[in-house]
C-alpha cells in the first residue's frame, strides 16, 4: 500500500478541529501525545505547526539582529546623533539573539542567512529613520558577523568604545 493510500484510509482524529478551534486543539494533542495514542494525532498539522515554531525562531533572531544593523547604520552615518539609547538598543538586541543563539543552537548554521535578511530590512529603515538616500548605504552587509555581536558601543558618556 503506498503512502497516500495509507493517508487516505486513516481515519480523520477525533476532536477539535484544528481550524476551527487553535488553542482547544492544540490542548488535545498535547495530551494525546502524552498519552501515546498515535492513531488520535493530526500528524499533519501537527507537524506543520512544530515546524512553523523552528520558523518563529528563526524569524526572532533575524529581527533581533535587525535591530542591531538598524542602530549600528544610524552611528556610523549620523555621528552627531548618536545617543545613548541607540546604544542601548544594540546591546539589547545582542542579548536577544544570543538568547535565541544559545536556546536554538542549530541557529547557528543559518547565521549568515539570517544576518543577510537582517541587513536587507535594516537598510531600508536606516534610510526612512535618517532621512538619508538608501545609496547612501551599502547593497550588501557592510559589517562582519563579529562586529554585529561584538563591536564595543560606549552607553556611558565616560566609556570609550
Amino acid at each position: 500500500m503506498t503512502a497516500a493510500a495509507k493517508t487516505a484510509t486513516r481515519p480523520a482524529p477525533v476532536g477539535t478541529h484544528y481550524e476551527q478551534d487553535f488553542y482547544t486543539w492544540t490542548q488535545e494533542q498535547g495530551a494525546r501525545l502524552r498519552a501515546g495514542d498515535l492513531a488520535g494525532l493530526d500528524r499533519e498539522n501537527l507537524a506543520e505547526e512544530i515546524e512553523s515554531l523552528g520558523r518563529s525562531q528563526f524569524d526572532s533572531l533575524v529581527s533581533a539582529l535587525r535591530i542591531v544593523l538598524l542602530h549600528m547604520l544610524k552611528w556610523d552615518h549620523q555621528p552627531a546623533r548618536r545617543t545613548r539609547s541607540w546604544a542601548i538598543s544594540i546591546a539589547t538586541y545582542r542579548a536577544d539573539a544570543a538568547d535565541e543563539l544559545k536556546d536554538s543552537p542549530g541557529l547557528k548554521s543559518r547565521l549568515d542567512e539570517a544576518l543577510d535578511r537582517a541587513y536587507r530590512r535594516a537598510r531600508l529603515e536606516a534610510s526612512k529613520e535618517t532621512r538619508l538616500p538608501l545609496k547612501r548605504f551599502a547593497e550588501d552587509c557592510p559589517y562582519t558577523l563579529e562586529e554585529v555581536l561584538n563591536r564595543p558601543f560606549a552607553i556611558d558618556p565616560d566609556e570609550t568604545p
